[in-house]
């Protein structure tokens, strides 16, 4: 007669689990074959054995399922890559910006006229790099002129009779963190979905791509996306005075994709070869479901009709040439710079207007002359957000759906800024009530070095508020606002265990507030939890009770000047410090700080 099959519990997950029902399953239907279960036995052993592989095998089921769904991943990597599935790209390696004041000392003039030589004023060009005293490269963006009339010019030295023998002209220019290096790489065969390795992690920007036939590859966010827009010359007299540039949709066939990891940076390029080229490598819409009259070219990102029909198949890949590709990297982890702490032109780049009548010795006096510094900080770069508010903010950019119209869209879609433009710490939206039109204030923090909070400059703001430009509806107008820092201290008092060490127990008391603070960052707008604060204390070894906790104001030439009243802000019942719409909440030094007492 036939053994009946006992069903199996699958609900049986774990180690014990596992071995009881293999213990159970061998003594009621292989009662005669083996009757020892002695902890000491070798069926012990076997039985030890399978439900350990069992359990392992449970565990890592369960973890990789955990690890393909957002809300259940835990590590870091898995969440971004869910993010990018989700159209959220994590700037890694954002670039900070902000203004360089450059001083060149000019001979003067010889003529009757007091003032500068302009013939020895140079144009620092762009790409000049200047360092910092924490080793960061600078790259400046735009060339300097020494002889524009909108410079300042103070007179340098005299002679004897006091007449002036030169001049110091001070001039300025946007500059950008990193410097750019480039690359060539050789292709072979055609391959779809090409993949170029950089062979280098902190690249905050592509910033070309050519064969060796002179084509020219751009940056897409995707590789169904056909069309960019670039801006084109504007030619007519009548309006270039006050719109020096037109935007024009422009068909890129050849266009790649960046894909950045925690080792290096990828290229991928698209699925077609050159030869499919000699047809229409425009999608038409019409032939999906649009009926749009008069384009041939799509421009909503939401919905590309590429994805479903045949033109040039995601782009074109290179093949059988040499891609010559120029990247800007950054050259140290914090790129941000303090005021004044950006002092040397390492690389200039340096032109005279009539070169060949000037004296060669004159000329290189000029040139050696030319100082730098900044008189705003350089901020742009933050700490990359843990994964938590990388979940936050992949829900909120997926809900927007590549629009702003709510608060929170405006919000999330600042977040989604390419790291070339740089990156914001903090972001919160609000409607002005007292204006008439739509307006949006968006309030706005960024990053000092060494990760204390700081205003943002005006190039990131302006950077921002383009970026929202092309994202917000018609009628909404928006003001990019600096958020107000609010720094405060916490003074707590405790009742230790007899037999523990006062100083150990403080020590760690407030390593266990600092923690908390630095795994909990404050948004814009949210109160302090004083509760919080009171169950972190109660975990510590040693801590018995905490008899009192107070959160104080923190003012003086090291913190934030603004002024702020905690005994208003704190509700009735002692538990909260409420924060207003465009403050943001920040322990600056931890060790300063934080002062416990033991009672």
């Amino acid at each position: 007669m036939a053994k009946k099959i006992r069903p199996i519990d699958y609900t049986s997950r774990d180690f014990a689990s596992i071995r009881r029902d293999l213990e159970t399953y061998a003594k009621r239907y292989y009662p005669d074959t083996y009757k020892d279960f002695n902890e000491a036995s070798f069926g012990s052993l076997m039985l030890d054995t399978v439900a350990y592989i069992g359990d392992i095998l449970s565990f890592y089921l369960d973890y990789q399922t955990n690890e393909s769904f957002l809300d259940s991943a835990v590590e870091y990597n898995n969440v971004l890559r869910l993010a990018r599935q989700l159209g959220f790209k994590l700037n890694r390696n954002p670039s900070s910006y902000g203004m360089l004041s450059f001083y060149v000392r000019v001979p003067a003039s010889t003529g009757v006229a007091e003032g500068p030589n302009y013939d020895y004023a140079p144009v620092l060009q762009a790409g000049t790099l200047c360092s910092s005293l924490g080793g960061g490269t600078y790259t400046l963006l735009e060339d300097v002129d020494f002889a524009a009339t909108n410079n300042q010019v103070v007179v340098g030295d005299t002679d004897q009779n006091g007449v002036p023998t030169d001049f110091i002209v001070r001039a300025q220019g946007r500059a950008v963190s990193g410097q750019t290096s480039f690359i060539e790489v050789d292709v072979g065969a055609f391959q779809k979905f090409l993949k170029v390795d950089l062979k280098a992690a902190n690249v905050s920007e592509v910033v070309s791509v050519v064969d060796s036939e002179g084509h020219e590859y751009v940056e897409v966010d995707h590789l169904s996306q056909n069309v960019i827009y670039k801006g084109i010359r504007n030619t007519n007299t009548a309006t270039n005075g006050t719109v020096a540039n037109v935007l024009k949709a422009v068909p890129v066939a050849r266009r790649f994709v960046v894909e950045p990891s925690n080792t290096t940076t990828f290229l991928q390029f698209g699925y077609g070869s050159d030869s499919e080229l000699l047809g229409d490598s425009v999608a038409d819409p019409t032939n999906v479901v649009l009926e749009l009259n008069g384009r041939d070219y799509v421009t909503d990102l939401d919905f590309d009709p590429t994805n479903l029909i045949s033109t040039d198949k995601f782009g074109i890949a290179p093949a059988n040439t040499t891609l010559r590709i120029g990247f800007r990297i950054n050259t140290v982890d914090d790129v941000n710079a303090g005021v004044q702490t950006i002092t040397t032109v390492s690389s200039p780049l340096v032109r005279f207007t009539s070169q060949g009548s000037l004296s060669v010795a004159s000329r290189r006096n000029v040139i050696s002359s030319i100082e730098v510094t900044n008189e705003e900080a350089f901020v742009g770069s933050v700490a990359l957000p843990n994964s938590d508010e990388v979940k936050q903010r992949v829900l909120g950019y997926y809900a927007a759906q590549n629009r702003a119209v709510t608060l929170e869209d405006y919000q999330a879609i600042s977040y989604g800024m390419p790291a070339k433009f740089g990156m914001i710490k903090r972001a919160a939206a609000s409607r002005d009530f007292d204006e008439l039109r739509r307006n949006i204030n968006l309030y706005v923090i960024s990053e000092a070095p060494g990760g204390k909070l700081a205003a943002p400059n005006v190039t990131l703001k302006n950077n921002l508020k383009t970026w929202l430009l092309q994202y917000k509806i018609v009628n909404d107008t928006i003001d990019i606002l600096d958020a107000t820092i609010i720094n405060f201290g916490i003074n707590y008092k405790v009742v230790i265990d007899l037999n523990a060490n006062r100083f150990s127990v403080l020590t760690e008391a407030s390593k266990a507030i600092t923690k908390h603070i630095n795994n909990n960052q404050y948004d814009i707008g949210e109160p302090i939890i004083i509760t919080d604060f009171y169950k972190v204390l109660q975990k510590v070894k040693g801590v018995v009770d905490v008899v009192d906790l107070e959160i104080v104001g923190k003012t003086g030439t090291i913190y934030s000047q603004a002024d702020f009243d905690f005994d208003d802000k704190l509700t009735v019942d002692g538990r909260r410090v409420l924060a207003d719409q465009n403050t943001i909440f920040e322990l600056k030094f931890p060790n300063l700080d934080i002062k416990g007492s033991i009672q």
